[in-house]
């Protein structure tokens, strides 16, 4: 059998991630001050983490939403995006900061 070497896979897997880090840079980049709807899913320390209504959990990126805005999960907001990052979009509430439909 002619197994790849562990040491081998193991760069392999990180120049596929370093890859994709840039990609998704790039595109997360492109929603900095769109307006989208997110669902809240949780509380996490300083942070509601939520998602757009086009991203699936644990698969796609996040939107983190400061915890001084009083959301409830389970609901979608209308976020302005604000900040990007690698793998996460930052906003805040659009005012007016009412659950939508």
């Amino acid at each position: 059998m002619d197994e790849v070497p562990e040491e081998i896979k193991s760069e392999r897997v990180s120049e596929l991630m370093e890859l994709q880090q840039s990609i998704s840079a790039e595109l997360n980049d492109r929603h900095v001050g769109q307006v989208m709807k997110v669902l809240i899913d949780r509380r996490e320390e300083d942070y509601f983490a939520g998602r757009t209504e086009f991203d699936s959990p644990e698969v796609d990126q996040e939107v983190l939403i400061p915890v001084e805005y009083d959301l409830s999960p389970g609901e979608f907001y209308n976020i302005l995006i604000t900040q990007s990052a690698d793998f996460d979009l930052f906003g805040k509430p659009f005012d007016p900061p009412i659950p939508v439909s």
